[in-house]
């Protein structure tokens, strides 16, 4: 009795008992603090300006998302270097950037899965997907259950006026879903398409890959964690 009283204490300690605890997300690498290679970005681009969109409840979720605990956008310090130098490239053209999100925690992730699971949830349809059934979020591919912003080398921006801070127009606004996100859809004006252009060639000219499906979505060609999906939380990690 005594040793089988001592095998349980031993299977509680190592978790075996508790199935209630959510196990990590396969492939997630879990950590409590910001690993070695990634940066706070506003420490290698202090003058960009950040609207992380997932730590306010204006998102598509409607609700602040896990794993955003601050409002800072955090990635691999290539990306941040090579962001820099996009950042100044525009300056001198009359433009900088405007960061929504960078790295995405896994957990994050999971979250955006669970809320499009929950059909009866449209709290957002209105300024996010009007045009799409949430029952067709993963068939048409808006959710997946992994994001490349979990490696921590894309990045989710846009262009601002550098002189007044407001932003360039778009023709189309962050997290839509619907063709009217596509870099090349059609059916807007002239000067928004050049403007979307302009943000698309200065990331392709300091080495940023682009999304068919997003005009605001760019990944780090050759990014330094191609395999790994993260799970550290977001946070104004200290030095």
């Amino acid at each position: 009795m005594k040793a089988l009283i001592t095998r349980l204490i031993l299977f509680l300690a190592l978790g075996v008992l508790m199935p209630h605890v959510k196990a990590p997300a396969q492939g997630a690498l879990m950590a409590d603090t910001m690993p070695p290679g990634f940066v706070i970005l506003s420490d290698v681009v202090p003058d960009i300006i950040q609207e992380i969109r997932y730590h306010s409840t204006y998102n598509f979720v409607g609700t602040r998302v896990d794993g955003y605990e601050a409002p800072v956008a955090i990635m691999t310090r290539e990306a941040a270097v090579s962001l820099k130098a996009v950042n100044d490239h525009l300056k001198a053209c009359g433009y900088r950037l405007k960061v929504y999100d960078a790295y995405r925690p896994q957990r994050a992730v999971n979250h955006f899965v669970r809320w499009a699971e929950d059909v009866a949830d449209t709290l957002m349809r209105r300024p996010f997907y009007p045009e799409v059934d949430k029952s067709r979020l993963f068939d048409e591919g808006y959710i997946f259950a992994r994001s490349g912003h979990s490696r921590g080398s894309t990045v989710d921006l846009t262009l601002v006026h550098a002189d007044s801070g407001r932003e360039v127009d778009m023709g189309g606004t962050f997290d839509w879903f619907g063709e009217l996100s596509h870099p090349d859809y059609s059916g807007i004006t002239p000067q928004q398409r050049a403007n979307r252009d302009l943000l698309r060639q200065a990331m392709l000219s300091h080495g940023f890959d682009p999304l068919d499906s997003e005009w605001w979505h760019f990944t780090l060609h050759g990014e330094p964690y191609p395999d790994t999906y993260f799970d550290f939380p977001v946070r104004a990690y200290e030095h």
